[in-house]
């Protein structure tokens, strides 16, 4: 998997605002559009080198139904086509996964994949039955009603985490403690005026007014982050009853945006920010757990996605994971035999949120990054998806 390669600074995220928050009303594909165009202008990127778009969405929004296309031409680009793809949260791996087969198989020399949702206001949605007594179908809120019930077990997410918790025998304390070194973790990615979050993204990020006219505000970061308080994360009850999960210890629904481009080599290095570095995908893997226990689902995939790139944990210099509890970390780091705290430098969506397309994007550009400053090495995302299910990805920054 070196054909296609990734452009350093050929990517970026929006600042995440927690649901209900400066984004909550703003429509995900507009807003994505917004983000891009302003992106492409500041960059002075070439859009006329994008072959193919793909867009990542998991929360419909009004006009969805013409996706990439219509988001193209809102951000400038018209002559850009391709799909739209969904696949919880894991959409990101899988919208990347998708670019790199593209310009592998030759079909483009360039692709763009944008991740972009909004989990505030999500849409209520009715669904016929037309046999039902009196015609009368069935209502379904978008956002809260799949957090709160998998239709095949008809669990919560949380009640995946605590199935998780009771058999790998993972307390409360663990989890507040992993927690807060998460936060300082992420406290690191605003020193110096946050610059390493600069990196990628612009700050202050410019908020467009409804209608997507004129600039009407701003964001300077991150929006909704918990304050890091040991006696107040100590304090909090468990979601449920007898658990181990709580508010702190899990992730928050939020909303934003983020992309990246993929290209054959030469155009990677002809795009890129820095051409003497080089960054490639070695492996993408996916897996499955047992029915109602998804935190532990990453295991398998980055057991997979090691093998089919011949390492071993140890190869590997830096992690990201999407981890929506934090439990998700401690079971992933006892099964590899690493310590939870080398991972998720500078952030991690436990802390950061989950606006759930553009989560896993902006994880893998930040990964990436962190890379760079190393002065390369070896990276692994991975991160756990509705139904039980993982993504894991393995890439490698170095110089050409």
């Amino acid at each position: 998997m070196t054909i296609a390669e990734i452009p350093y600074g050929g990517y970026w995220s929006s600042p995440f605002a927690r649901w209900q928050g400066a984004l909550g009303d703003h429509h995900s594909l507009k807003l994505a559009a917004f983000t891009l165009s302003r992106w492409i202008e500041a960059r002075a990127f070439p859009g006329e080198e994008i072959e193919h778009g793909i867009l990542g969405l998991t929360v419909p929004q009004q006009g969805v139904f013409y996706g990439l296309p219509w988001l193209m031409a809102r951000a400038g680009l018209p002559h850009v086509a391709g799909p739209t793809i969904s696949q919880a949260c894991a959409t990101s791996a899988r919208c990347l996964a998708t670019a790199l087969g593209e310009v592998t198989a030759g079909r483009a020399g360039t692709v763009l994949a944008v991740t972009a949702d909004r989990t505030s206001n999500g849409p209520l949605l009715y669904h016929p039955e037309p046999r039902a007594p009196g015609g009368q179908g069935r209502a379904e809120a978008w956002v809260p009603d799949n957090f709160n019930d998998d239709p095949h077990l008809h669990l919560a997410m949380v009640d995946t985490a605590e199935n998780v918790a009771a058999r790998e025998n993972v307390t409360r304390e663990e989890q507040n403690e992993l927690t807060l070194h998460r936060r300082a973790q992420y406290d690191a990615a605003l020193a110096d005026d946050r610059a390493f979050q600069r990196r990628y993204m612009e700050l202050p990020f410019a908020l467009p007014d409804r209608r997507f006219d004129r600039v009407a505000g701003s964001l300077e970061g991150d929006e909704g982050i918990y304050p890091a308080a040991p006696e107040k994360v100590a304090r909090l009850s468990p979601v449920r009853e007898g658990g181990t999960v709580t508010l702190a210890a899990q992730t928050h629904p939020a909303d934003g945006n983020a992309g990246m481009i993929v290209a054959s080599p030469e155009r990677a290095r002809a795009l890129s920010a820095r051409p003497e570095i080089r960054i490639s995908v070695l492996a993408i893997a996916e897996a499955r757990e047992a029915p109602g226990f998804m935190p532990a689902a990453p295991v398998p995939a980055t057991a997979r996605a090691l093998d089919q790139a011949g390492l071993r944990i140890a190869d590997i210099d830096a992690i990201k994971s999407h981890n929506p509890f934090a439990l998700n970390d401690i079971v992933f780091a006892r099964a590899f035999g690493i310590d939870w705290r080398e991972m998720n430098n500078f952030g991690c969506s436990l802390i950061w949120g989950h606006p759930q397309a553009p989560t896993g994007m902006r994880a893998m550009i930040e990964l990436i990054d962190e890379l760079v400053m190393r002065g390369g090495g070896t990276g692994l995302f991975q991160g756990c998806a509705a139904g039980d299910s993982a993504m894991a990805i393995v890439l490698r920054v170095d110089e050409r």
